[in-house]
């Protein structure tokens, strides 16, 4: 027999009695998902290294990430459409597996969430002293972080329609930002020829060899194709979410791998000294790419639209964070439960946004201490989303195998369409 329709499974109480606004349509929920993948930031932040690594063939790990978590997202996709319920990974596992299980699960992915957060402030706030043309010291890159961390909890908290007109708006600067400009410049500024794609440029000349340099380069992937999993986090507050929902989330991916693919094709073809890039003379290259194609002034728009599509993947990330932490306290599997499962009069989880921003913040103070562990905890950041990603794609094969049949409109991941 096939499982209880979605609209059967019902939350547990909240120690509240406000309840989530269902104000969030497809294209608002598709837009948090794309925002929150952030091909821009991605590619911005990575496109140095990838290349230094393994020259221009690491663009084929785009591709590669990309079919490998289509098939997870037509996963999470069903168990979305079974179960809607805000949260995401850990009321998922925890249907499909138990509490134990589904603890262990999203308390990885908890802290996964919370070092991605991180990352992505450090990141954006080199963004903002570009921008304003002030020393990049350690202090001034700690006070913009946390200024921006402060801002984007400000309008999460401000209720979920903001969010929404937020994650619209960073939805188009990342398409401006990336296939607008990949465009332009793969018509205007073209000056390498396709077959570069599969030239190496001398990387990875060591003893390794180049599979190793290859496989390491897959960072360039891996660190993009996640976060199409907070169309689901929201799920009680998405109209028709059993239906929204898994289109959301396979929609993410699809535009995400073509907007990366145009993005970084166009950085690739339109610089001539591409030498210089691979052979690390040239440290941070996207900057180089954009001044030499567009000057000065097309150099600075194009950061100001950078800054609004990260500021917007922040504010993604905290949403999908904060519905984290409520549904694990909606459950009391945290202490202060209680506390952290209100909904405030403007229908958002207010003291779990608060928890959401303070967590980042306190491993800002330590990368400021620290600095050379903003890498470490990026890399951290990958594995803790991945391994928790898997274990809940497990919880579901082991459920099927028991003989679980969803009974969801996104059933088989591309019912929904």
């Amino acid at each position: 027999m096939r499982s209880s329709p979605p609209d059967m499974v019902t939350p547990p109480s909240a120690p509240d009695v406000r309840k989530f606004n269902r104000s969030i349509g497809l294209m608002s929920n598709f837009s948090l998902g794309f925002t929150y993948l952030s091909p821009l930031t991605a590619v911005y932040s990575l496109f140095a290294l990838s290349m230094t690594l393994a020259g221009p063939p690491a663009i084929w790990w785009i591709l590669i990430a990309a079919a490998g978590q289509m098939l997870v997202a037509m996963v999470f996709g069903e168990v979305a459409s079974q179960y809607p319920i805000t949260g995401g990974l850990y009321p998922w596992a925890r249907l499909l597996w138990g509490k134990k299980y589904a603890w262990i699960a999203a308390w990885i992915y908890l802290w996964a969430l919370v070092v991605t957060i991180t990352s992505i402030a450090e990141y954006s706030a080199t963004f903002v002293a570009s921008l304003f043309s002030y020393t990049q010291t350690a202090s001034h890159l700690l006070l913009t972080s946390v200024l921006l961390l402060l801002l984007m909890m400000v309008v999460n908290l401000s209720g979920t329609r903001n969010l929404a007109r937020v994650a619209r708006i960073g939805f188009w600067c990342e398409i401006i930002s990336v296939i607008a400009l990949g465009i332009y410049l793969l018509i205007f500024h073209r000056t390498q020829p396709v077959g570069i794609l599969f030239d190496s440029m001398g990387a990875a000349s060591g003893s390794a060899g180049y599979s190793h340099a290859f496989m390491t380069a897959s960072l360039l992937g891996l660190f993009m194709f996640f976060g199409f999993e907070a169309c689901g986090n929201v799920a009680e507050e998405v109209k028709d979410a059993g239906r929204k929902i898994p289109v959301a989330m396979i929609l993410s991916i699809f535009f995400g791998a073509i907007s990366a693919i145009i993005s970084v094709l166009g950085y690739l073809l339109s610089y001539p000294n591409l030498k210089d890039i691979v052979s690390g003379k040239i440290q941070d290259p996207i900057p180089e790419i954009l001044n030499n194609a567009l000057g000065t002034e097309g150099e600075k728009i194009f950061v100001v639209i950078a800054i609004i599509a990260m500021l917007s993947c922040i504010l993604s990330l905290q949403a999908a964070l904060s519905r984290l932490i409520f549904s694990f306290s909606r459950d009391n599997m945290l202490p202060g439960s209680q506390w952290m499962a209100r909904i405030s009069k403007n229908e958002v989880p207010d003291n779990a946004m608060i928890v959401s921003c303070a967590l980042p913040l306190l491993i800002c103070l330590w990368v400021y201490y620290q600095p050379d562990n903003l890498a470490r905890i990026t890399a951290f950041a990958v594995a803790g989303i991945y391994i928790s990603f898997q274990m809940v794609v497990l919880a579901a094969l082991r459920k099927r195998v028991q003989g679980w049949k969803p009974a969801g409109r996104g059933h088989s991941g591309v019912g929904a369409f």
